[in-house]
């Protein structure tokens, strides 16, 4: 079966004082119906890539990529209104915090109506209902009243499932997931996780989860790329993500505490070990 998506030698770039400073290094992967881990460091270009993905990135940057497919199409080769037919519909992407996500001025039941209703026409009536539905599918209590709240009135957990059903509802192909669970506490973050698992098992999705969470990634992915410096430094399954072999990646692994540390020095990571594989 051919993959959902397809994505070979992806640079990024962005000018810098001394000429273009290039943050993607020849990022290639495929997606299937899986669930796909990338994870390193601030500034390694995970978040980036899922950008490029949808060609959200705009001058300066420069993006350049050899092959990118999308269910069969060649998404370098669309206009900006055929990639809006992609975007939302067929792949979404929930980013790290609802607070600069949402709205501010539009309701919650507003803001996901609107989701459903740029890419399909559906009567008012139908539209209110998925709406409520989906709401509850995020296990969101009281849908009717939360529907009417705006962004200011939710908590953090609230606002990040308000995200995720608005990326739902559509029930696209792929959900690229940008650090979804960051700005929320521990017993927030596991339920959220795993309602979007729930919702990617129900809807046969691809998912991307871009993370800094290591243990996080294992548990939940079936594959996951290791990114060093706009490099995809290692590729391995998420059950074997604490048998790593690759300096980097060990490195990443042996500077996460311990619920049981008795190390009296958190090891630093080896910088000249970075690159390569």
């Amino acid at each position: 079966m051919a993959p959902l998506l397809e994505l070979k030698n992806l640079r990024v770039s962005f000018p810098g004082p001394r000429g273009p400073v290039e943050v993607v290094r020849g990022v290639s992967f495929d997606l299937g119906r899986e669930r796909l881990g990338i994870v390193g460091e601030s500034g390694s270009g995970k978040s980036l890539t899922g950008r490029a993905i949808l060609r959200l990135l705009r001058p300066p940057a420069r993006v350049s990529v050899d092959h990118l497919r999308f269910d069969g199409q060649d998404l370098m080769a669309m206009n900006d209104r055929q990639m809006r037919s992609i975007r939302g519909a067929r792949i979404s992407m929930v980013m790290q915090d609802p607070r600069y996500s949402l709205n501010p001025v539009i309701t919650v039941g507003e803001q996901i109506a609107e989701a459903l209703r740029v890419h399909a026409r559906i009567p008012r009536r139908e539209i209110r209902a998925r709406v409520r539905d989906m709401l509850e599918k995020v296990r969101i209590h009281d849908p009717e009243r939360v529907m009417r709240l705006y962004p200011h009135e939710v908590s953090g957990g609230m606002g990040q499932r308000v995200m995720i059903a608005m990326m739902l509802i559509p029930k696209p192909d792929i959900l690229i997931a940008d650090e979804p669970t960051s700005a929320l506490d521990v017993s927030v973050q596991a339920q959220v996780l795993d309602l979007i698992e729930d919702m990617i098992a129900e809807n046969g999705m691809g998912l991307i989860l871009i993370s800094h969470d290591l243990d996080l990634v294992a548990r939940y992915c079936d594959r996951v790329l290791v990114m060093n410096q706009g490099e995809v430094v290692e590729e391995l399954a998420g059950g074997a993500l604490h048998a790593a072999k690759h300096p980097y990646t060990r490195g990443l692994l042996d500077a996460v505490p311990r619920m049981d540390e008795t190390r009296k020095f958190l090891p630093v990571l080896d910088r000249s070990a970075g690159k390569g594989t």
